[in-house]
């Protein structure tokens, strides 16, 4: 049995978070390390580790967690605009192995990002 990670304990309420908005699937809170003013991660309840493990059967959460995104920045204010970002892997920068999407606003986000 593999370890649970930060954001299965958060969907647990073993780690306390900011949840900004939650469904059957889903889970979106705050994340503790701001890259923006606006920082917000959509998880699913079900662990993925990421993008990499997803096969056909993940198409319907998958693209719920971009509605809830949606939905999150529309919550949060995020009108002038946003991004979604989805690492994938330690080379992509991806540091929990659970599939998350970061909802990073609030500022006028320049491009290339890193």
């Amino acid at each position: 049995m593999t370890e649970k990670t930060i954001f299965s304990r958060i969907i647990e309420r073993e780690i306390p978070a900011e949840i900004v908005h939650e469904d059957d699937d889903s889970l979106a809170f705050r994340d503790v390390n701001p890259q923006a003013p606006v920082h917000v991660l959509v998880v699913p309840k079900r662990p993925i580790p990421s993008l990499a493990d997803l096969d056909a059967a993940d198409a319907e959460l998958v693209g719920h967690l971009f509605v809830v995104a949606r939905q999150v920045a529309e919550q949060l204010g995020l009108a002038n605009g946003w991004r979604a970002v989805v690492n994938c892997g330690p080379d992509g920068g991806q540091s929990v192995d659970h599939l998350h999407v970061h909802i990073l606003g609030g500022r006028k986000l320049s491009w290339p990002p890193g």
